[in-house]
């Protein structure tokens, strides 16, 4: 999977590197938005260091949660229609990945500055609910706790007239899905100079 999502989307998140993608006419165009972030599901969502704390401070208290929590398991994933992205989401009962989502919301909270007015102005121009703005005032996100889904992004907003020709090309592309699908690993990822995302660290989840 991991390798597969490299490629779709021409970068590799783990290794930090560009992938060359398939030859697809307008691949690149619509996966330039998650190509910064490469594949993956995001449990707590991208934040600013505060002042504090460091990256080596971070990377003891995941380790710590990570001990500290048991793998989720889901029937296995499948292709859906996200807010007008494609994306991979579980199969099945979710409560696990929300389980652990929650954790890294609530414990990894001590290190996240808090969102700037500006962003949440930029959040807030999405239209959000009253718990959702709550949730955005507490924990700097409106799409977290109850509101959150676990999601393995494959492109960007599509036009609605290209979003079935679309899914019908990742369908054929697709390697054969995990069934089972387990959590039982997170990672640590990190902003770099050039804008793109990539992996610091990977833990194992212990409890």
């Amino acid at each position: 999977m991991a390798e597969f999502g490299a490629s779709w989307l021409g970068w590799d998140v783990v290794r930090g590197q560009e992938v060359r993608q398939p030859l697809v006419p307008g691949l690149h165009d619509i996966t330039m938005t998650p190509r910064k972030y490469g594949f993956h599901g995001t449990l707590k969502p991208p934040f600013r260091l505060v002042n504090a704390q460091s990256v080596a401070d971070l990377e003891k208290a995941t380790a710590k949660l990570a001990a500290s929590l048991s793998p989720a398991v889901c029937d296995g994933l499948e292709l859906t229609l996200l807010g007008g992205f494609l994306a991979l989401v579980p199969q099945g009962e979710t409560d696990g990945v929300q389980r652990i989502a929650q954790a890294c919301i609530r414990d990894l909270d001590p290190f996240r500055a808090p969102a700037s007015a500006s962003e949440l102005a930029r959040r807030r121009a999405a239209g959000l609910s009253a718990r959702q703005d709550a949730l955005l005032l507490r924990w700097g996100y409106p799409y977290v706790m109850e509101e959150f889904r676990f999601h393995l992004t494959l492109s960007g907003r599509l036009p609605e007239t290209e979003i079935a020709v679309w899914a019908e090309e990742v369908r054929s592309t697709l390697p054969e899905l995990p069934a089972p699908f387990v959590l039982d690993q997170i990672a640590l990822c990190g902003e770099r100079a050039d804008g793109r995302f990539q992996m610091l660290h990977r833990y194992t989840l212990d409890g």
